[in-house]
């Protein structure tokens, strides 16, 4: 997963700066754990004070750092960094699968990796046209 900052809707307020992890692969994103139980306490009160958006980082005091440290990485600004990124640890992570011998565990990294080697492609694709 990578951790990310985004936008989330909760009803009808747009809460702003919350610390999110995503997986590029499938698509998943979801609150980061450190910081869902304060996400949806501050979501609700801003939804029952008829806030329509808020910053999270205005009312919370973690610190990115700690709570980004378990993640594979954080998302920048260059995507093909990031890519780049989750193809080598998905490839150093292909090598253990194979030292231990776990046939279940190279198939959804092999998965993985095809999946990330095309939006690899994409992103290159696309940078290439804008140059």
């Amino acid at each position: 997963m990578i951790g990310t900052k985004g936008t989330l809707t909760h009803y009808r307020t747009q809460v702003h700066n919350v610390p999110l992890l995503y997986c590029p692969v499938c698509q998943r994103m979801e609150v980061h754990y450190k910081v869902e139980n304060e996400y949806e306490i501050l979501a609700e009160y801003a939804h029952g004070d008829g806030e329509s958006e808020i910053d999270f980082q205005d009312y919370i005091l973690e610190d990115d750092a700690e709570i980004f440290a378990n993640c594979v990485s954080i998302e920048s600004d260059d995507k093909l960094e990031s890519v780049r990124n989750q193809i080598d640890l998905s490839l150093d992570l292909l090598a253990v699968a194979k030292q231990m011998g776990d046939k279940r565990w190279q198939l959804e990294l092999k998965r993985r990796l095809a999946v990330m080697s095309q939006k690899l492609e994409k992103i290159q694709q696309n940078s290439n046209g804008k140059a």
